[in-house]
């Protein structure tokens, strides 16, 4: 698994949000349902040209609201983007972190779900870094997603 280590100052991510379940793997299931949605509306498309962030690409960004009484994230398809938020779009800002950047390689949903898991059950029990407790970042690139080729990375925020 190939990964570095990064230092990142704060900034502001513009998309679309939705809420999920966590249990039973629902939001596995759910997630990539939003992504057609996305890809067929143009949302997609748009985000790309609003990419002007230090982040290159499309973002799926995983806010966990799980607690003792709650089994929700939110799920966020949105950019790195200076400037004024479009209308239409809502904004989150991100703070500043040390991430563990990792090289997801292969079509999706499953690669970046694979490596989500290998991420959670070999790599943190092995290092010394735990989880910040921030938001999450999936980095998809422009490209052809479905390609077994596809480029994508994986942003957890580390302490």
């Amino acid at each position: 698994m190939n990964y570095k280590i990064i230092e990142k100052e704060s900034f502001k991510i513009v998309g679309v949000k939705r809420e999920f379940s966590c249990v039973n793997g629902q939001n596995q299931v759910e997630i990539p349902k939003m992504w057609n949605d996305v890809h067929a509306d143009g949302t997609n498309d748009l985000l790309f040209q609003l990419n002007t962030g230090q982040i290159k690409g499309v973002l799926g960004v995983c806010v966990d609201k799980r607690d003792s009484q709650s089994q929700l994230m939110d799920y966020w398809i949105a950019t790195d983007h200076t400037g004024n938020t479009p209308e239409g779009l809502l904004e989150l800002k991100i703070p500043a972190s040390k991430w563990g950047v990792f090289e997801v390689h292969g079509a999706m949903p499953d690669a970046m779900q694979t490596a989500w898991k290998q991420i959670f059950s070999e790599w943190f029990p092995s290092s010394q870094y735990k989880h910040a407790g921030t938001p999450d970042l999936e980095v998809y690139t422009n490209g052809n997603p479905s390609s077994p080729d596809y480029y994508s990375e994986i942003w957890i925020p580390l302490k």
